[in-house]
This record gives structure tokens, C-alpha cells and sequence, in this order.
């Protein structure tokens, strides 16, 4: 699996969907640390959405330049949120082999909003084709498993943190067997 970072500049969050519609919002909520407004933008309901992936690459970006005072519970709980859909046992198709395949043209809405109704009404919405959708699951997961050491580290720091990052990280570590298997 590879991942190559990309600038919160140059993904095209206006044609990535959330729970909610277009990922527009997603840069300005994370630079202004509105963690519990990405969270409910990037999972609902167990699912993960086009933008997930990116916000996951974004916020661990940044994570390890921040002082580990700057780390907030709701940070935290956003990644809980998230490591608790990686609910999947086995593979039901590939994933794209690296993360950026999925800002090819073929995976992203269109850039007029004002379809993206009929897009929903597809059998296979713009961007939700198994490859595509079990590649959200996947390198959302892939990332947040190499931030592992992070999360210990802050644990190990902030003591406050301790309960909430001993779940995310029992959350990520017992898929490890799974993972031995990609």
C-alpha cells in the first residue's frame, strides 16, 4: 500500500462526499480544531465516506509537530469514531493500490452540486464502487495503524488522554492479524 501525502490545498474536497454532502468544510473545520464536526462529517453510522481517508491524512500530518498539550479529547474521539467502523474481516475486492487513485476523475462527483441527487439514485453512486468504497476503509485504517507509536507516545504524556487513546489503541491492535494478511 502506498499513501503520498497531499497538501489539504490540493484535494478536491468539493467533489469528495461526507454523511452530509460535500467535504467543502472539511479544511476550514480542521484548521479551526472542530473535531467533533469533522467526525460526524467523515463517519455516520459505521460508515466511512469519500473524504475520510483525507481528513485522517491531514490530521495525523499534523499531529506529530504539535505539542502534545495541544491534543484534545475530541481529537481523540474522532479517531475512536472512526477506528470502531474498521469492522470489516476480509477483503471483498482490492482496494486501489495507492491512496491518490482516488482523486482520479472516474471516483469524484461532478463538479456541479446541483446533481447530486440523481447521483445518489445511481445503483453505484460516483465514488462508491467496492474498489473505491473498501479503499476508504482501508487506508483510513492503514494510516491511523501507522500512528500507533503517536498514539502510545501521547498516552504515555497525557495522562488525561490515557482512557480514551488505551481504546483507540486496543481498537487498532486487535486487527492486527488481519492485517498480517494484506
Amino acid at each position: 500500500m502506498q499513501i503520498a501525502y497531499q497538501e489539504m490545498l490540493t484535494i478536491p474536497w468539493h467533489r469528495l462526499t461526507t454523511a452530509y454532502g460535500r467535504g467543502t468544510k472539511i479544511p476550514e473545520l480542521i484548521k479551526m480544531d472542530k473535531y467533533g464536526k469533522v467526525a460526524q462529517l467523515i463517519e455516520h453510522q459505521g460508515t466511512l465516506w469519500q473524504v475520510t481517508p483525507w481528513a485522517i491524512q491531514q490530521l495525523l500530518h499534523t499531529l506529530p509537530n504539535r505539542s502534545v498539550e495541544s491534543v484534545k479529547k475530541e481529537e481523540i474521539q474522532l479517531y475512536i469514531v472512526v477506528a470502531s467502523a474498521f469492522t470489516w474481516d476480509e477483503l471483498t475486492s482490492r482496494p486501489v493500490q495507492h491512496m491518490d487513485e482516488l482523486l482520479q476523475e472516474k471516483w469524484l462527483w461532478s463538479e456541479v452540486e446541483e446533481e447530486d441527487e440523481e447521483g445518489w439514485e445511481e445503483k453505484e453512486p460516483c465514488g462508491y464502487e467496492e474498489c473505491a468504497f473498501i479503499s476508504y476503509y482501508v487506508y483510513s485504517e492503514y494510516q491511523m495503524r501507522a500512528a500507533i507509536p503517536l498514539f502510545q507516545n501521547i498516552a504515555n504524556m497525557r495522562k488525561d488522554l490515557a482512557p480514551s487513546l488505551t481504546e483507540l489503541l486496543e481498537l487498532l491492535e486487535n486487527r492486527q492479524k488481519l492485517w498480517e494478511t494484506i
